[in-house]
């Protein structure tokens, strides 16, 4: 498996590097995001000629690093993020996870004729947290390549362009006082909607350092609602017809009355929660958050290793018209779902 993990290895590092450029960081651009462009190039380009030695490596690191970097997720997390945004900016976030990753599955299978696979990881990364979510779903749904990286390229353009409009917006409604939104407001909107946790950062600064941090927080507590999201996810997928088509591939995974629960959720939860103690020695936690960085990097360079451009070509313009729709109702909806709670919470 040695040269697959070192040809990974090498374009996560790459990436990784090319991320901490302040321009690429401004903008929103996380070194997931490049480690999956360059991971393309290389895939459709030279790949071809060395494949027959790397992939071993190469699809180690797209499984079994994947879930490796989905539990460590869990270091950039704590349960008291969950008390910093209050009942009314979880119930925001949960109404936003369910409704979009609902209407992407309804319009995306019965309206634009998706298979129920693509519908689902460009659901599951525009209702939860972007690009970690659609690989850590691919597991559960067992997505080929280039659905993943289908669904991931739209999270990458309409989570960019949302980066750049909620800003917009909000300096237009201040001008025009359409309705009322304070910055702590807009951080709880700009959190449960948006798609990347990078691009929540950037359009919070864009307004404030409190719509920055409040923005976060709320992003943080939708990214932990990831793990209850895959376990419900794979017990209905568990019980349909052909459960055998999208139980998690290859992993080891628990079962309890023939439902097949995903044990790397398990241990995403479990590593929140000893964080949430605080237990762990703060260097630790920030040397662990850079492993599993560069994890999640090797494992989105696999990814893009393994998808051929032709793929993507194939899939046409109906993922991309699934994409904007979810954008305009995370837009839309989410606006009239954080009005509608946070005046029931008032």
């Amino acid at each position: 498996m040695l040269p697959g993990l070192a040809l990974a290895g090498g374009v996560a590092l790459v990436a990784i590097e090319l991320g901490k450029i302040a321009w690429l960081q401004a903008n929103g651009i996380s070194a997931l995001t490049l480690a999956i462009v360059l991971g393309m190039l290389v895939g459709n380009t030279v790949y071809a000629r060395i494949a027959p030695a790397s992939t071993a490596g190469v699809g180690f690191s797209k499984q079994k690093l994947l879930r490796l970097g989905i539990i460590l997720y869990g270091l950039r997390l704590t349960f008291q993020d969950i008390g910093n945004v209050g009942m009314a900016g979880v119930v925001i976030d949960a109404l936003v996870l369910c409704s979009t990753f609902a209407l992407s599955w309804f319009v995306g299978t019965r309206v634009l004729g998706l298979d129920r696979k693509t519908a689902m990881l460009i659901g599951a990364g525009s209702s939860i947290c972007g690009a970690a979510a659609v690989m850590a779903a691919e597991p559960v749904v067992r997505g080929r390549a280039e659905q993943v990286t289908v669904a991931v390229s739209t999270v990458v353009v309409f989570g960019t362009l949302a980066m750049f409009l909620y800003p917009a917006l909000y300096h237009l409604n201040e001008q025009y006082q359409l309705i009322s939104m304070s910055p702590g407001a807009y951080g709880i909107f700009a959190g449960s909607t948006i798609h990347e946790v990078a691009q929540v950062v950037a359009a919070g600064r864009a307004i404030s350092e409190e719509a920055a941090n409040t923005a976060v927080i709320a992003k943080m507590v939708r990214v932990m609602m990831l793990a209850p999201f895959l376990i419900v996810l794979s017990a209905y997928l568990s019980r349909s017809k052909d459960a055998s088509d999208v139980q998690p591939q290859g992993a080891p995974a628990k079962k309890s009355g023939g439902v097949v629960i995903p044990w790397f959720a398990f241990g995403f939860v479990v590593v929140a929660g000893l964080n949430s103690l605080a237990i762990l020695p703060k260097p630790l936690v920030g040397v662990m958050v850079e492993i599993d960085t560069a994890l999640l990097a090797m494992a989105m360079a696999a990814l893009g290793l393994t998808t051929h451009a032709s793929a993507i070509r194939k899939a046409g313009i109906k993922p991309l018209a699934l994409a904007a729709l979810l954008a305009a109702w995370l837009l839309g909806g989410g606006l009239a779902i954080h009005s509608g709670v946070s005046a029931l919470f008032a």
